[in-house]
């Protein structure tokens, strides 16, 4: 997108999107494969995503020439948002974290209503990079695409966190992934802010120079945590720190397959 306006491109990805999901994709459909879990299948379509890469590039290809000849209407955001990043990888070999930045949300997702939104997420991976990844590409689709989107966000917020975990469990079935991933979003609504997270990431509201708690993170030391676990099956063990059956320092999660009966994504 670099020349092109953020609120342009996200309306154009938008519009092609839109085109690749008219069009038939019986042609880019694998074969299913087994796994562990039964009616995985009936759950999720598998499409080849090099194939689908390339139709969905056609597709913004057309949009942007019918848009030179005549751009429609597009709408502009109401407020600006100054964001800054800054992420530091210390002493692991790679770093492990993403973030996603989605002021345009609106635009991305063809949500026309008179109210603005704005999304914002942090992902905490541990045991590798795919848990992350996966949850900074699919989560706020997941956010976007949610029937309830409009009238109760709190709750596609916290319905698109276990529909990603169960998704990326899938894939992680498939290919014998055993990464996962803390995370947290924030989605802003007209001037309301929805926070979901799993894990100990976190967001500080501050106000005022004053910091304000919003959340408690998903700790093994904390009592309604530590008595979930314990009831299905693991333990809670100190090892430096508190830990889930002595390895983990975090009690929910999206991912860790090895881990998944302690875990939740609730």
């Amino acid at each position: 997108s670099r020349g092109v306006s953020p609120v342009l491109a996200a309306s154009l990805i938008h519009a092609a999107v839109d085109e690749v999901l008219q069009a038939d994709l019986t042609e880019f459909k694998q074969q299913s494969v087994e796994t562990e879990g039964e009616g995985d299948e009936e759950r999720f379509t598998l499409l080849d995503g090099e194939s689908l890469q390339r139709c969905f590039f056609n597709k913004l290809r057309d949009v942007c020439f019918e848009w030179q000849k005549q751009l429609p209407p597009l709408r502009p955001l109401k407020r600006f948002l100054l964001v800054s990043i800054h992420a530091i990888r210390n002493t692991r070999r790679k770093m492990e974290d993403r973030h996603v930045l989605l002021p345009e949300f609106n635009q991305l997702f063809g949500l026309s209503d008179d109210i603005d939104r704005a999304y914002f997420a942090v992902f905490d991976g541990h045991g590798g990079v795919d848990a992350a990844n996966y949850s900074a590409t699919h989560l706020h689709v997941n956010v976007g695409l949610h029937e309830e989107i409009v009238k109760n966000p709190a709750e596609a917020l916290k319905c698109s966190f276990q529909k990603t975990d169960e998704m990326f469990l899938f894939k992680a079935k498939r290919e014998k992934l055993r990464s996962g991933t803390t995370g947290v979003s924030a989605l802003i609504v007209g001037n309301k802010l929805h926070i979901a997270w799993l894990g100990d990431s976190q967001v500080m509201l501050v106000q005022q120079g004053k910091a304000v708690t919003l959340m408690e993170p998903h700790k093994p030391e904390r009592e309604d945590e530590r008595a979930r676990i314990e009831t299905l099956g693991g333990c809670v063990t100190y090892m430096d720190c508190w830990r889930v059956n002595g390895t983990l320092a975090v009690s929910r999660a999206i991912g860790k397959i090895n881990h998944q009966n302690w875990y939740s994504s609730d």
